[in-house]
Parts: C-alpha cells; sequence; structure tokens
C-alpha cells in the first residue's frame, strides 16, 4: 500500500483507514477477494485497496439490516440519541485524520475538508436531538365514543447512496436523521471515495450503533449498478436517500418504481448568482469566490451562471479576476491552498469542452483556460465574459473551477434567464434594495435561496430542490420527516358514560 499524504499524520490516521467493507457489525472483504484501487487526484497513487462488492454483498447487508430493525426502532429515542452523540463527539475528536483521508481522497484541501468533517458532526449532534421531538397527534374526534390519534414510526431499512464531491457530510445528513427515526442503514459511498464512509463506520461502532443498524458496502463503478439494483429493487427496503446526478437519481427512481418505495432525491443544479447595481459590489466578489471555487467548483450548488447587472459589470469583473488569478492551486495538503484537484479525467475533459464552446460563440477569457502546472488533473481558475444563455455553461452544470460571467439589464429579464433551466436547487443574488429583495426571493424558482451570502448547508436549515434537482429535504426539523411514517389510530367503542 503506497500513502499519498505529505502533511504529517495523526497517530489515529492508520485506525481509521480501512481497507473492507462493514456489514452487520463485521469488517468484511469480498469473498473472492475482488477489490479496486482507491486514488488520490493530487498525485494519482493508490491510497489503499477496498472490496468490490456486488449483488449478493448488497443483499446480505440489507439482511443484515432486517434483522437488526426491531431491536433498533424499540429503543428508546433518548437512548438511540444518546449513542448518536457519542458518534458525533468522536467525529469531532478525530476531525483531523478524517479531514486528512477526506483531502487525500477527495482533493479538497484540509482546512476545507476539516469544515466538511465538522459539518457532517454537527448533522449527527443535530439529530441527536431531534430524534426525541418525532411527536404525534391527538385529533379532534368525529364520533362521541372513539378516539383519533396519529403516531409516527421509522419507515424500516433505509438505503443510502453517496457522492464523491462531499464524501463525510453527505453521509451524515442522510444516515443520522434514519438512525434517529429508528431505522437501519445500508450504505453505499461513492466509489472515488469511500474510506471516508468506512472511517464514519469505524466511529459510529466505537459510539455503539449495534451490529447491522448501519452497514457499508463498497463498489467500484463497475459493479456500482448492481449493487444500486439491489438496493432500489428488494422489498424490504422501504426508503432510499440519493445523493448525486439527476440523470441517475431518474434510474433509480424507476427502479423504485418496483416496490413504491420512499425517495429522497437531491440532485443537479444550475445555480444562478445574480448580482444587481444596489449590492455592495466587494461583498459580492467575495461571495462569488467563495461559491464558486469551493472544492474547485464541485458542489451542487455552487454558482454556475454568474448574472451581473449593465451598471457594475466591468468593475465586478475586474475585481473578480483580480481575485481569481490569486487562489492558489495545489494538492490538500499544502499550506495555504484554496483550489484543488478535479475528481478524475472526466471532470477535466468536461471543463474544457465547457470552455472551448463558450469561446467559439463569442465569450472572452479573462484569465484560466487550462491545465495547472501542479499535476494532470488540476485546473487553473478561470473566468469567461460577455457568456449568452446559447452556451453549455448556461444549460449544464460544469463542476469545475470555471466562472461564467453573464450581462443582464433588468430584473426581469434577469429572474427569466435564471429560472430558464430544468434544475432548481440553489440561487444567489445581491442587492441592497429590501423591496428587490422580496420580489426577487419569490419569484426564484428554487428551493434554497442565498440573499447577500453564498454558503447555505447548515445543520438546522432544510436543503434540497425542485424541478428536477430532487425531492425531499435534508436537514432541519423537516429532514427526520422523510425517515417516517405516519399512523392513524381510531379509537372506538369507548363508552360515554360511566
Amino acid at each position: 500500500m503506497t500513502t499519498a499524504v505529505t502533511k504529517a499524520q495523526p497517530a489515529d490516521y492508520e485506525t481509521l483507514l480501512r481497507s473492507q467493507s462493514y456489514i452487520d457489525g463485521a469488517w468484511v472483504t469480498h469473498p473472492d477477494g475482488k477489490n479496486f484501487a482507491v486514488i488520490n487526484p493530487a498525485n494519482g497513487l493508490v491510497i489503499t485497496h477496498v472490496p468490490d462488492m456486488g449483488a449478493a454483498e448488497a443483499f446480505q447487508a440489507i439482511e443484515s439490516a432486517v434483522r437488526a430493525f426491531p431491536g433498533w426502532r424499540q429503543m428508546l429515542a433518548r437512548d438511540r440519541g444518546r449513542i448518536l452523540r457519542r458518534w458525533n463527539d468522536l467525529i469531532v475528536a478525530h476531525a483531523d485524520s478524517l479531514a486528512m483521508l477526506l483531502s487525500t481522497e477527495q482533493g479538497k484541501p484540509f482546512a476545507e475538508a476539516r469544515g466538511e468533517v465538522l459539518s457532517g458532526a454537527a448533522s449527527v449532534e443535530w439529530f441527536a436531538e431531534e430524534g426525541q421531538r418525532i411527536y404525534g397527534d391527538t385529533i379532534p374526534t368525529h364520533k362521541a365514543d372513539a378516539r383519533v390519534i396519529v403516531t409516527k414510526e421509522p419507515v424500516g431499512v433505509v438505503a443510502a447512496i453517496t457522492p464523491w464531491n462531499f464524501p463525510s457530510s453527505m453521509i451524515t445528513r442522510k444516515v443520522a436523521p434514519a438512525l434517529a427515526a429508528g431505522c437501519t442503514v445500508v450504505l453505499k459511498p461513492a466509489e472515488d471515495t469511500p474510506l471516508s464512509a468506512l472511517a464514519l463506520a469505524v466511529l459510529a461502532e466505537e459510539a455503539g450503533i449495534p451490529a447491522g443498524v448501519f452497514n457499508v458496502v463498497t463498489a467500484s463503478l463497475a459493479s456500482a449498478p448492481a449493487v444500486g439494483e439491489v438496493l432500489t429493487t428488494h422489498p424490504q427496503v422501504r426508503k432510499v436517500s440519493f445523493t448525486g446526478s439527476t440523470e441517475v437519481g431518474k434510474i433509480l427512481m424507476r427502479q423504485s418504481a418496483s416496490t413504491v418505495k420512499r425517495l429522497s432525491l437531491e440532485l443537479g443544479g444550475n445555480a444562478p448568482f445574480i448580482i444587481f447595481n444596489s449590492a455592495d459590489l466587494e461583498r459580492a466578489v467575495e461571495g462569488a469566490i467563495g461559491s464558486k471555487f469551493r472544492n474547485a467548483g464541485q458542489t451542487c450548488i455552487c454558482a454556475n451562471r454568474i448574472y451581473v447587472q449593465d451598471g457594475i459589470y466591468d468593475e465586478f469583473a475586474r475585481l473578480f479576476t483580480e481575485r481569481v488569478k490569486a487562489l492558489k492551486v495545489g494538492a490538500g495538503d499544502q499550506p495555504g491552498v484554496q483550489v484543488g484537484p478535479l475528481i478524475n479525467q472526466p471532470a477535466i475533459d468536461k471543463v474544457m469542452q465547457h470552455i472551448v464552446d463558450a469561446q467559439a460563440q463569442g465569450a472572452r477569457l479573462l484569465c484560466g483556460g487550462a491545465g495547472h502546472e501542479a499535476g494532470s488533473l488540476f485546473f487553473q481558475p478561470t473566468v469567461l465574459a460577455d457568456m449568452t444563455p446559447a452556451m453549455r455553461i448556461s444549460r449544464e452544470e460544469t463542476f469545475g473551477p470555471v466562472a461564467g460571467l453573464f450581462r443582464f439589464h433588468d430584473e426581469a429579464e434577469v429572474i427569466r434567464l435564471a429560472n430558464d433551466t430544468a434544475y432548481g436547487l440553489a440561487s444567489y443574488f445581491y442587492s441592497r434594495d429590501l423591496g428587490q429583495v422580496f420580489r426577487v426571493a419569490e419569484a426564484l424558482e428554487y428551493g434554497m435561496v442565498g440573499i447577500n451570502e453564498p454558503l447555505l448547508a447548515t445543520a438546522s436549515a432544510p436543503f434540497g430542490g425542485v424541478k428536477e434537482s430532487g425531492i425531499g429535504r435534508e436537514g432541519s426539523h423537516y429532514g427526520i420527516d422523510d425517515f417516517i411514517n405516519i399512523k392513524y389510530l381510531l379509537v372506538g367503542g369507548l363508552s360515554v358514560t360511566p
């Protein structure tokens, strides 16, 4: 095994670096020894190999979760909460090692990775408490000798499928509410970033989560469809929670229809980032940098189309480009790095295709536009001006460090342009006109709107989109609703008089 980390490793790093899947409370390999390599995108070195599980192993994990479900659901909510709180405490205690592991397998800068780890821990802490607040109702009766009661119960076994761009926080945002509600979980992490998931399982086991309650099945890109099909068609999996592309989400939705499963889907985005003439220009520049270049632009909620009003367009372009040129690119374990590598070569290819397409249709290159000397999966932070709706960046997620600047004239025009997409996840705008703030916030067809703020995700707020960006919400007290069933009890035959 070649470890590709140059930053000094904390003492607990090797304990958290696992090379087995976690099923029914045991660390297991593939029966035939099949495995696949986990690669550091910053340098191409192999970190370790993990089992390449298939349909049979996914079935075993589901059966384990089925067996564990009765005992877990019957546990008092406060006792499940105490276990989850211990899991949170362990994640926080091991934050440096978890961040190093995340940065190594995914590429994002260490400071950003640590922020993600702590954000994920916050979800565990939130739902450790929220599980005790799953309240039912007593409804005024329609019969004198009857009572109407509504209770809430866990849906059952949950299949969670998570992406590579946030390999820690996306897991806890799904697993924590499921466990808090009394569900058991089978997790299939992304093939590019399974190590963060396995490290979380190490700490979950240490926290006291019983065998079978939380399972992690690793699978390669080639094996993932077979595992996904088992998770979406098995009759005892009651819910599927997925974060990823809209294309894959539609496949999982079709497969889940065979057994009418509950679904939570957090899918693609095409976020508009609007700067009005009335905006605080410096703050808007800072916000656009943070939104666009976090995680090298590889986020579903990052700014994909930056609309700037006529009156400030040229000045914004100048200030923004200066800041982009100053961004430090490099491996995540290097000091001061702000932009890491992209996840793989297809990601580099897509970024380049978007730039070539834009320039062919008249866009001006203000900076960047090519690979970076740091390595084959690094790309220069790029700014393009004079963008138009005909360009691919206007219609597709770039998922890379490329910012396209669009000029607009008035509020009605930019609302029309911003909403002209099949997606509806995140949107942003900057304005100091109070009337405009409410008009635009209400007109944008998105599940989330950042107003003079670029960072949306927090454990206490509902995260999710509309249109083809998904179904359901994660986080906040709404986030546990997708993991519970509502049951109506009609208690009749009650004597009206003694």
